[in-house]
């Protein structure tokens, strides 16, 4: 296009329109006339974001080398090549081993809480479609994945399902500054509403305003009505800062949360909501404090008495 008066009115005026329409999202929120557009480009891109992570992916390539492997028996030299330049790629096994760790933190935990889970893996960071905190997962409305479904790993809440394609899902995370979860404290039930604040800590709002809170607490999720968008015991975080009371009706905490949300990749949804609360037995056992070093006592015992020569 050449830089005319005419294209540079039609490039502010496109500009303007997608201000408005970003504007239009953010205060329509989940009653946002935009839904609709945001799942017909889940539908779309969905399907080529798991293609792309698939290509990627050291183990898949593994696998398609195996599987060519018949037809290039005559091309032993090229093999040993593509083995090589494979093993540079793969390296070590450790992000193998990775992610069974991580997949069995997550059945440990599913299992505690007695969730029924979609075991899936994050393949995009970022929805194409908004703006928000958010992944893509490589599973979708074919595996039995709705909207308003909980989000977990190994080490706790991870966030919601928001957007549901058919092979894809997009997750806001529980940093999402739009994002809200009920929550309990551990032991004491106090309950209190967490916020994302980006890459920052949780905030949480407990309701009592003189509840009694210590660095070190620890919080899980409270659960919703028929159990979504959150099923109850999930972990949250641990409080690392007790905002000063000053006499208001509720009392703020900074939580840090359990799960580290810029390294995501195996997930679950929980596709089956947990008879009875699970309440505190979801959260792992607290390290115990250090026993303090046994004091060594010196004993002194005084020698025989020695007479002078006269």
């Amino acid at each position: 296009m050449r830089d005319t008066r005419e294209s540079r009115l039609l490039l502010v005026l496109l500009i303007a329109i997608a201000f408005a329409l970003i504007t239009v999202d953010i205060r329509g929120g989940e009653q946002s006339p935009l839904d609709g557009a945001r799942h017909a480009a889940a539908s779309a891109f969905g399907p080529v974001e798991k293609g792309v992570a698939a290509a990627v992916d050291p183990v898949a390539d593994a696998v398609a080398a195996v599987r060519e492997s018949g037809e290039r028996s005559t091309r032993i030299a090229e093999l040993e090549r593509e083995n090589t330049t494979l093993k540079q790629r793969l390296g070590s096994d450790d992000r193998n081993r990775g992610r069974l760790k991580e997949l069995d933190a997550m059945l440990k935990t599913a299992g505690r809480g007695q969730y029924g889970i979609k075991g899936a893996q994050v393949i995009a960071i970022g929805a194409a479609q908004g703006f928000s905190w958010t992944v893509t997962i490589d599973i979708g409305s074919n595996d039995g994945v709705r909207r308003d479904m909980t989000v977990l790993n190994g080490d706790g809440l991870v966030g919601r399902v928001t957007t549901v394609a058919p092979s894809t899902s997009t997750v806001l995370l529980a940093s999402d500054p739009k994002f809200t979860v009920g929550t309990r404290m551990e032991k004491t039930g106090e309950l209190g509403f967490a916020n994302g604040q980006g890459d920052r800590s949780l905030r949480v709002e407990l309701l009592n305003g003189k509840a009694a809170v210590h660095e070190g607490d620890r919080l899980v999720t409270f659960g919703s009505s028929k159990d979504k968008p959150f099923v109850p015991g999930v972990p949250v975080g641990e409080v690392t800062r007790v905002e000063p009371a000053g006499g208001g009706l509720t009392r703020t905490l900074q939580v840090r949360p359990f799960v580290g949300f810029s390294k995501l990749d195996i997930v679950g949804v929980v596709v089956q909501a947990p008879r009875e609360d699970p309440r505190d037995t979801v959260l792992p056992p607290k390290p115990e404090a250090p026993k303090p070093a046994p004091t060594v006592t010196v004993t002194v015992t005084p020698g025989p008495s020695v007479k002078p020569e006269d």
